[in-house]
């Protein structure tokens, strides 16, 4: 191991001469000093994997793509020859491009961050590196900016997109400024949270589920905090902490004076930068603590009873104890009760503030009622725990090292692959259930019809099956777990952010299906080609290539038909769309479990 030294000091002098990489030879690194070898490892590493190079250039067009859309939306194949209609539309793609990352930048940095530690404690490999001779600090900052090294590269990538969209007016140098100083500490923030949580809890979907709804409740509180006390509340200076926040006044300079814009925009940056300093604090200082974990020596115990007598009463195992183990064990840990907490806590939080603003006819973003986006975010954020739970069902499997023993049992594809979804489903009914009562309670109020009711429970229910198989999916397709998580998750993320971004811009202009498909054509061939691309990574099939096709089309003309005031049309193409790829996903892996797991089939006789 090359991080293993001689015990004596803090040198590696004996380390082998092959072996690119020693304390010796990053000293003379300078600036990767500070945060140690684990973070010069990774700026060392990082940039020879072709992977480094195709998210950078991969970023850049879905930039420009995106560009493209909004400028054919807008203006279509007309000839613009007045200055201020540039203007206008330069200044809506900033505040497009500045929103889509910022949210881009805050779930792939917690993502990144959380994935990493993570990973290390599935592979029981933090503990040997707390055998190092590294030093806390070391360990906690080279994990943290070391999976932070790709969103960085990102933003870095992203400023003369900027730039060039300025060239347009309506945007000025300290607006881009402003903003990309914005997502780079808030990236800073979430990915310390994500840290600490990875390095806290012991369990990957723990570390996901709680890293996740904590930052959805942080900022759900700020928010309420400042609703409660008004904006000219001392009080109200905490809003300084939520980045949308500070985005809006970086986008709309003219709301306040210049001078007290500037201040707060600098306050917020301030407050985001203090944040994470004191969250990588906390956790340098915890670190020692929370690792290794009770388990580990709860493990060592339990093994030191079990030689020495076998008493007490016993459980009754089912026929089938793969679905066992998944519902009547702690397979997921002991403290799986806080994440359905949080997530009522999240819900609770929600139906409260649409009992305010009742009766209030304002459209949220110009598109939909504020008790349809209450639906709409904790549906999003159940499936996300959804689509967490059901990826780190197989990876979890896979670090523990007890995937290879399943497969040389007498356990059937059909009874691997149906009792993990039942596990999955049964481990988060309460984030399955809750937006189901909260659409239930509107229909109940006279908020929508029956027949409005039901065609919105199939939709959700086909996408919640989506979310589960894709989970599967990933941790069947990907050895490392760090990149079946990123992908899986990754992939409902970007779902999410294309269905928001079409949103926003078939709002300036809103038409038959017919008119605004030339528009989109681009940006729903590059969704069809990431998609093709995350599902097929390694099993290509003609029917994941079908449903990578027809996946983004049939969601663009659901979003066409929603707008439009279309309701069983929508239904109709939601639960098409979603659930093709689940039974494309689902049949490979009931009938041909070896080949999913990239394996070849044996017959087992």
């Amino acid at each position: 191991m090359w991080l293993l030294g001689d015990g004596v000091g803090r040198g590696y002098t004996h380390l082998p001469k092959r072996h690119p990489i020693s304390r010796t030879t990053i000293a003379d690194r300078g600036p990767f000093l500070l945060a140690g070898p684990l973070f010069s490892r990774e700026v060392l590493i990082a940039p020879r994997q072709i992977k480094h190079f195709l998210m950078r250039s991969g970023y850049v067009a879905g930039l420009f793509v995106l560009i493209y859309t909004a400028g054919q939306v807008t203006f279509g194949w007309q000839n613009v020859q007045t200055v201020g209609a540039t203007a206008r539309f330069g200044a809506f793609v900033f505040q497009v491009l500045s929103l889509v990352q910022l949210s881009l930048v805050i779930a792939f940095s917690l993502l990144s961050a959380a994935s990493s530690v993570a990973q290390e404690k599935d592979r029981r490999t933090l503990i040997l590196l707390l055998m190092t001779d590294l030093r806390d600090r070391e360990l906690v900052l080279g994990k943290l900016l070391g999976s932070l090294l790709s969103v960085l590269v990102l933003i870095a990538a992203s400023v003369p997109v900027f730039f060039i969209v300025s060239m347009l007016g309506g945007t000025t140098v300290q607006q881009i400024l402003w903003a990309q100083a914005v997502c780079l500490l808030t990236g800073l923030a979430a990915g310390s949270w994500g840290s600490l949580v990875a390095f806290w809890r012991e369990k990957t979907f723990q570390t996901l589920a709680i890293g996740a709804l904590g930052i959805v409740l942080f900022m759900g509180a700020i928010e309420g905090v400042v609703a409660i006390v008004g904006e000219t509340s001392p009080v109200a200076a905490i809003g300084a902490l939520n980045p949308y926040r500070t985005l809006g006044h970086i986008l709309n300079p003219l709301a306040m004076d210049a001078g007290q814009n500037e201040q707060t925009i600098t306050t917020s940056l301030i407050a985001l930068a203090a944040f994470s300093v004191a969250l990588m604090v906390f956790t340098t200082l915890m670190l020692r603590r929370w690792n290794p974990s009770k388990s580990v020596f709860h493990s060592a115990k339990e093994d030191t009873d079990k030689q020495a007598v076998v008493t007490g009463q016993t459980r009754e195992i089912w026929n089938s104890p793969l679905i066992w183990r998944e519902i009547r064990t702690r397979a997921y840990g002991r403290k799986i009760f806080v994440i359905k907490l949080a997530y009522l806590l999240l819900a609770a939080f929600v139906v409260l503030l649409v009992r305010q603003v009742a009766g209030n006819q304002t459209m949220v973003l110009g598109m939909i009622s504020a008790e349809g986006f209450a639906f709409i975010a904790l549906a999003l954020v159940g499936l996300m725990l959804v689509n967490a739970q059901a990826v780190t069902s197989v990876t979890s499997e896979r670090d523990g090292q007890t995937l290879e023993l399943l497969l040389v049992t007498d356990v059937t594809a059909k009874e691997f692959v149906f009792s993990k979804l039942g596990g999955v489903f049964y481990n988060t009914k309460e984030v399955i259930i809750v937006p189901l009562l909260l659409v239930g309670w509107y229909a109940f109020q006279g908020q929508g019809t029956l027949e409005n009711t039901v065609y919105l429970v199939i939709g959700y229910l086909a996408v919640v099956l989506f979310a589960a198989m894709l989970g599967l999916h990933a941790g069947f397709s990907y050895d490392s777990s760090r990149t079946a998580i990123a992908n899986s998750l990754g992939t409902v993320f970007f779902l999410f952010i294309g269905i928001f971004i079409c949103m926003m811009l078939m709002v300036e202009a809103q038409a038959s299906f017919a008119l605004q498909f030339t528009p989109f054509l681009m940006f729903i061939l590059g969704g069809s080609i990431g998609l093709y691309t995350s599902l097929t990574a390694r099993n290509p099939s003609r029917a994941l290539l079908l449903a990578a096709i027809i996946l983004p089309f049939f969601t663009f003309y659901a979003i066409t038909s929603f707008l439009l005031g279309d309701t069983l049309g929508v239904s109709l193409m939601v639960a098409f769309a979603y659930g093709f790829p689940t039974i494309a996903m689902l049949v490979p892996a009931v009938s041909e479990f070896d080949v999913a797991l990239g394996r070849t089939t044996l017959d087992k006789g």
